[in-house]
């Protein structure tokens, strides 16, 4: 990797990955970096800035190799090897992130989930056991996880964050309405699903008001 790669790069990968997926899938076999622009409402030179943090993986006069550069930045992504996952939580969000298809087929595949709730623990969800959470520093003792997911109330997610940690895990996908603390060698990314909606709200009053 080519010294240091800025934030608004790293949020950007996922969209390259995703659009170069769509059109390998489509047969596209290369692209041009404006054609590639247009798809993602990018400049081409913003496009050729960011796939060159990486190193020179087109050809001035040729574009890119559809496949070849999904490959690129798959591995950049870390998307060649499977990740395990663990979801805290079995309601409404840990039971949608459970079924979400794709999670799996990109290498995220989700080996157990945990909760309080006597009529789900020791259920199953599609192929994923359900346990207590009491079972969850026993469990990761016998099972190396990459990500816990955490789906839970707000009051309980700094403290199960905290009981991850002192059992190894270092990536967390936080869906709790919180920002929470940890430490410099854990990794916290917050979805906070509210926030997008507020945006989306924000947008729709300036948008009539220019009208």
């Amino acid at each position: 990797m080519a010294g240091h790669v800025s934030d608004a790069v790293i949020r950007r990968l996922p969209g390259y990955y995703r659009h170069l997926r769509e059109l390998e899938a489509a047969g596209v076999t290369s692209i041009s970096s404006q054609e590639l622009g247009e798809r993602m409402h990018l400049t081409p030179s913003q496009i050729r800035q960011d796939i060159n943090c990486f190193g020179g993986f087109g050809r001035q006069g040729y574009g890119y190799k559809v496949s070849e550069l999904k490959g690129h930045i798959g591995e950049i992504l870390g998307l060649t090897k499977e990740h395990q996952v663990i979801i805290l939580g079995a309601g409404n969000i840990g039971c949608a992130v459970a079924r979400y298809p794709t999670f799996s087929r990109e290498g995220f595949k989700t080996i157990a989930m945990f909760d309080v709730t006597e009529d789900k623990v020791g259920t199953r969800m599609g192929d994923i056991p359900v346990y207590h959470m009491d079972e969850l520093e026993k469990f990761l003792a016998a099972h190396p996880v990459d990500i816990a997911v955490l789906a839970l109330p707000k009051r309980y997610a700094q403290d199960t964050l905290q009981r991850l940690y002192d059992s190894g895990v270092r990536a967390i996908w936080n869906f709790a309405p919180t920002d929470l603390q940890h430490p410099d060698d854990m990794l916290v990314v917050n979805v906070h699903l509210m926030d997008s909606l507020q945006q989306l709200s924000y947008r729709m009053a300036h948008r009539e008001n220019a009208e």
